[in-house]
């Protein structure tokens, strides 16, 4: 199963796991020969705090690796035209506040919503997907359900 993901999103995981294998992994290593060389290791906190660190850092990139050995990278800048696809920056109208809001399209790895990079799966990226400037789009959310208008349609 191929995961969608835009360059700039693959990069940073590419970076991530990088920093984990490099950085991390090495240091977490460290902290637990020192821990175990200060004796008793079943009151030794220090010890099993780092064993729990290296659990989660392990883990972690054992979910990167399989997101990227999964990578469908999509070369957002080389795509264009008014129909919301992967990858694209949709300025929308909320029809009841008159709000402008900007979403980025992105792959469920990606998604930040904070800062503006919705997962196509979810309700806001499932509505928008095949959609062209200028249409109204109806978004099912847990408060009901919200319209929003295309104001702009593009890939960078």
């Amino acid at each position: 199963m191929s995961i969608p993901i835009t360059k700039g999103g693959y990069e940073k995981i590419l970076e991530e796991a990088r920093h984990l294998k490099k950085v991390e992994r090495p240091a977490i290593i460290a902290k637990i020969a020192e821990a175990r060389s200060h004796g008793d290791l079943s009151e030794n906190a220090e010890y099993h705090a780092a064993r729990e660190k290296q659990s989660f850092i392990e883990g972690r990139i054992e979910y990167l690796d399989g997101v990227i050995a999964d990578a469908e990278v999509i070369d957002v800048s080389k795509l264009s035209g008014d129909k919301v696809l992967f990858g694209a920056t949709v300025k929308l109208l909320d029809n009841d506040t008159d709000e402008e809001v900007v979403y980025t399209l992105v792959g469920e790895v990606e998604s930040d919503p904070e800062n503006g990079k919705i997962s196509i799966a979810s309700p806001k990226g499932h509505a928008l997907i095949g959609k062209e400037l200028g249409d109204d789009v109806t978004v099912q959310t847990p408060a009901g359900a919200r319209e929003y208008n295309i104001l702009e349609v593009k890939y960078v």
